[in-house]
C-alpha cells in the first residue's frame, strides 16, 4: 500500500485498522495480564507480522503524517482498553517500523 496521506482522516482510519488486527491478535485482557502469558518475542513477531502487510511498499509518510499516525495509534490503543505500559510499548515499535530505527 503505497499510503498518499493528505488528510486526518487516513491517518486515523490506518490507527483503527492496526488497531484493530493487534486487538484480534493480542486482546487487552492478555495484554493488561501482570503475569506474562505470551513471551516478547511473539509479540514483536505480531506486530513485525501486522506492520509489514500495512507497510508492504514502505513509508512514503512524511513527519506530520508520521506524528499524526502515531498519536492516533496511541490514542486507539488506549480506547481500546490497553495500559499505559503496552499502548507505550506499541507506540514505540509503530515509531521503529517508521523510521527504519530501533532502540
Amino acid at each position: 500500500m503505497i499510503f498518499g496521506f493528505s488528510s486526518p482522516g487516513n491517518t486515523k482510519a490506518l490507527a483503527n485498522r492496526l488497531t484493530q488486527r493487534i486487538a484480534t491478535r493480542f486482546p487487552p485482557v492478555i495484554a493488561n495480564t501482570p503475569e506474562q502469558t505470551v513471551s516478547q518475542q511473539r509479540i514483536e513477531e505480531i506486530l513485525q507480522d501486522i506492520f509489514s502487510s500495512e507497510f508492504k511498499r514502505g513509508s512514503r509518510l512524511g513527519i506530520l503524517a508520521k506524528t499524526r499516525l502515531a498519536y492516533a495509534f496511541k490514542w486507539r490503543l488506549r480506547e481500546a482498553g490497553y495500559d499505559d505500559k503496552f499502548v507505550d510499548f506499541m507506540t514505540r515499535k509503530l515509531n521503529e517500523q517508521l523510521t527504519g530505527r530501533t532502540e
